[in-house]
């Protein structure tokens, strides 16, 4: 969809679109927390890299901010609390992973699955954002690929001893993925965004990142499908 087009049929100041916007904005708060936490959680795991991550983990933080803004400019209050209980069941998965020292499922989550997830849902909304937020989205994307590089690398470089343990993992992430995204289907598509299109650009960057990681494309299929058939 246009900028244009976007701005002729979404009203920004409606009713409607501020209150789906207020749980969306919540949503994409939360999630840059929790990817915040995560990565801070992943320099302790990893001492040896622990600059890096922590540094990730600050740009994480000053998404936030940026997104912060995004709601103060529409004056729309973000709904925290619905987007903490949003995050829940993936929160609980990365803190298991962590307390059991699974270093490969801790990154899996964090630097392929939430960020191939925020990279799909921010090129599906920056078409259809408005002008202030959009030119923030475009700036936040940018950083997220490097985010996404740093797991892809470590996972590539451990991948013979951490291949079974990704496959027990997907498992048990992507149901939930597919599920929180079904259960904001409607917000999603009152901000002019479509499910079925941020679903396949994720599964796309999702599918490249285990290619790059060393799966085979029949693993990648079967894989990928897990998220459909759990």
């Amino acid at each position: 969809m246009s900028q244009s087009l976007a701005t002729k049929i979404l009203d920004y100041n409606s009713d409607t679109y501020r209150d789906s916007f207020s749980r969306i904005n919540g949503i994409v708060i939360e999630g840059e927390q929790e990817a915040y936490d995560n990565f801070i959680s992943l320099a302790e795991l990893l001492p040896e890299f622990s600059q890096e991550l922590i540094q990730l983990g600050k740009m994480e933080r000053g998404h936030r901010k940026s997104f912060e803004a995004c709601g103060k400019n529409l004056d729309v209050i973000p709904d925290l609390e619905m987007a903490k209980d949003f995050f829940a069941d993936l929160r609980q998965l990365f803190k298991t992973a962590e307390i059991q020292q699974k270093i490969a499922t801790c990154l899996l989550i964090q630097s392929l699955v939430i960020e191939c997830f925020a990279i799909a849902a921010y090129h599906n909304y920056i078409p259809v954002a408005d002008n202030f937020a959009r030119k923030i989205t475009q700036s936040v994307v940018k950083d997220e690929y490097s985010h996404l590089n740093f797991g892809s690398i470590w996972l590539k470089q451990h991948f013979t001893e951490v291949k079974s343990e990704i496959e027990i993992a997907n498992r048990q992430i992507l149901p939930i993925i597919l599920r929180m995204l079904n259960q904001v289907e409607s917000d999603v598509k009152a901000l002019g965004m479509n499910k079925l299109e941020i679903v396949e650009e994720f599964m796309v960057n999702y599918g490249e990142a285990l290619h790059q990681m060393g799966f085979k494309t029949t693993e990648i299929l079967r894989l990928s499908s897990q998220a459909l058939t759990a």
